[in-house]
């Protein structure tokens, strides 16, 4: 119905986005869709979610904000995600580091595929080492003793003496001797931890407006949820 009244939609699920090319139109388009909505198809609107939104200021659309050229994580999704890393990752789970891993793993990669098209590869890099981090205060705990992460640099060519630190301690697990002894390419390699930040996500959404300005429909600058 909003395709013949020469509007472009977007759905997924129970979420739609109706671009216009003018204020005016997004204005004149929203009580069609309600009407519509709320007569023949018998659905409520959200009253509250329901807004008229410019491509510059941000759309918010399945936890990420699209902005006219570029698109990002919303702000709110970050914590949510950070609050399953770290259960995952406590460091009570009773699980060596491999199996911690291997259940971390889909996560991360459930990760990336959801926020794919937004540009965020300064938040990916960020979070995967924060996580390194908080494998590696497990390892430290399992170790239990320096001892046994000084046995680890012996065999990776390191020659003694080595400080010793507080095996359970969030600060030992940034030290200089943790990171050598727990090596990025370590956990990516041999643990096969998935790293995110490496993987090509983002897109331009520029391009996909410029796209429509050869067809016969006006640039969409508006956008109704």
């Amino acid at each position: 119905m909003m395709k013949e009244r020469g509007h472009r939609i977007v759905r997924y699920a129970d979420d739609i986005l109706i671009l216009c090319g003018s204020e005016s139109a997004a204005q004149n388009a929203r009580p069609v869709a309600t009407s519509y909505f709320e007569g023949p198809l018998k659905l409520m609107i959200n009253v509250e979610k329901t807004h008229i939104a410019h491509s510059a200021d941000g759309v918010k659309f399945l936890g990420v904000v699209i902005y006219t050229g570029y698109t990002k994580i919303q702000a709110k999704k970050l914590p949510a995600v950070k609050a399953k890393v770290r259960w995952i990752t406590r460091r009570n789970t009773g699980q060596n580091v491999a199996a911690v891993t291997g259940e971390l793993n889909p996560v991360l990669r459930g990760l990336v595929n959801c926020f794919r098209v937004a540009n965020c590869q300064r938040e990916r890099k960020s979070l995967m080492g924060w996580i390194r981090r908080r494998l590696r205060c497990i390892q430290l705990k399992q170790w239990k003793k320096p001892a046994q992460r000084h046995r680890r640099l012996k065999q990776l060519g390191y020659q003694p003496p080595f400080k010793s630190i507080k095996m359970m301690s969030w600060r030992s697990a940034l030290s200089p001797l943790s990171n050598v002894a727990m090596q990025n390419s370590w956990w990516h390699e041999e643990m096969k931890l998935v790293d995110m930040a490496p993987k090509q996500v983002g897109v331009t959404v520029l391009n996909i407006w410029d796209s429509w300005l050869h067809e016969p429909y006006t640039r969409p600058v508006r956008t109704v949820l």
